[in-house]
């Protein structure tokens, strides 16, 4: 336990761009998933064609790949890019593209009745979204959301291949420095569990908040 101790504080630095590049990369996915999935309902045929497009793409695409295509492809277009901005981009456009599919999944559950029932009743359609039907489907989108976080934060791990120093990378370098691998990995273990389980509680208490929905 020494060299844990000894190496707190790059495990802790480690830790804390970990968890800037998850929850940066969850908005980002968050905001692109939203405008997707609601193009995916109800934008005009040209825009659901390449919002579908987009999800398909993106979905089919591993992560490692995304990012290493963003890391040298803008640089090569003339883009000057840090790496953990790379990282984020690429699991960013990702995460949105699976966000996406849970808004359509979540929002299109909602009967075709309420929106025309808040449409006769005077509401604009971004009205309609805000008071009717995002409040009925946020417990259909939470627990789908909550399983997307828990994979960001199991796919940020991947940042370290550019050479980010997250809480991975943090730990690779203490391993090579100390070659107590079995120890030092199960810390990294224990940690990104409990990240995970934090979501996952978190996530159990909202769904039942919103239940009534």
């Amino acid at each position: 336990m020494d060299v844990v101790i000894t190496s707190g504080p790059l495990i802790l630095r480690g830790l804390l761009v970990t968890l800037e590049v998850s929850v940066a990369v969850l908005l980002l996915g968050t905001l692109i998933g939203i405008a997707g999935g609601l193009l995916l309902l109800y934008g005009a045929w040209p825009l659901r064609l390449i919002a579908r497009v987009y999800v398909d793409t993106m979905r089919g695409i591993p992560q490692l790949v995304l990012i290493f295509a963003i890391f040298y492809g803008f640089p090569a277009l003339g883009l000057q890019i840090s790496a953990i901005v790379a990282g984020i981009l690429a699991l960013g456009v990702f995460c949105g593209a699976h966000v996406s599919e849970v808004i359509r999944g979540g929002v299109g559950s909602i009967p075709r009745g309420q929106m025309d029932a808040a449409q006769g009743i005077g509401l604009e359609f971004a009205q309609r979204l805000r008071y009717v039907i995002f409040p009925q489907a946020l417990a259909r989108i939470l627990p789908a959301w909550v399983n997307t976080a828990v994979e960001v934060v199991k796919a940020s791990s991947l940042v370290s291949l550019v050479s980010v120093v997250d809480l991975m990378m943090a730990i690779q370098q203490i391993v090579g420095r100390t070659r107590e691998a079995l120890l030092l990995y199960a810390v990294a273990a224990l940690l990104y569990f409990a990240i995970n389980y934090t979501i996952s509680a978190i996530g159990v208490r909202l769904e039942k908040r919103y239940a009534y929905t």
